[in-house]
């Protein structure tokens, strides 16, 4: 699948997952955390992988957290229905997969990150 916001790399068995919005300092998207979503879906279900490592482009941050730039017209309602669907399609999702997940940090982890 060809990604927008993240890249995503194997060699052998071991999966990276790299958030690539660095300009941004990698915060979390609606675009992003379905992307990342996907690829988790996609690795855990290949046999061949044994271990996916996350981690963040760049040199400041690993995960600024959310995007506020996308969320600042939200009412709450909307807020809070974004960051349950987030938190179900991604980090619940994450702690209940069978493969290992390692999370590579370097640099600032902020918010959800």
């Amino acid at each position: 699948m060809n990604f927008q916001n993240i890249l995503v790399r194997t060699k052998e068995s071991i999966a990276t997952i790299t958030i690539d919005r660095p300009n941004k300092l990698n915060a979390l998207n609606r675009d992003t955390i379905k992307e990342l979503h996907v690829a988790f879906q996609g690795l855990s279900n290949d046999t061949a992988i044994k271990v996916i490592i996350l981690t963040g482009s760049g040199e400041k941050a690993f995960v600024a957290g959310a995007d506020i730039s996308e969320f600042a017209d939200f009412s709450e309602k909307e807020g809070g229905q974004l960051a349950a669907e987030g938190q179900k399609l991604l980090f619940d999702f994450i702690e209940n997969l069978s493969t290992p997940v390692i999370a590579a940090i370097n640099g600032f982890a902020l918010g959800g990150g």
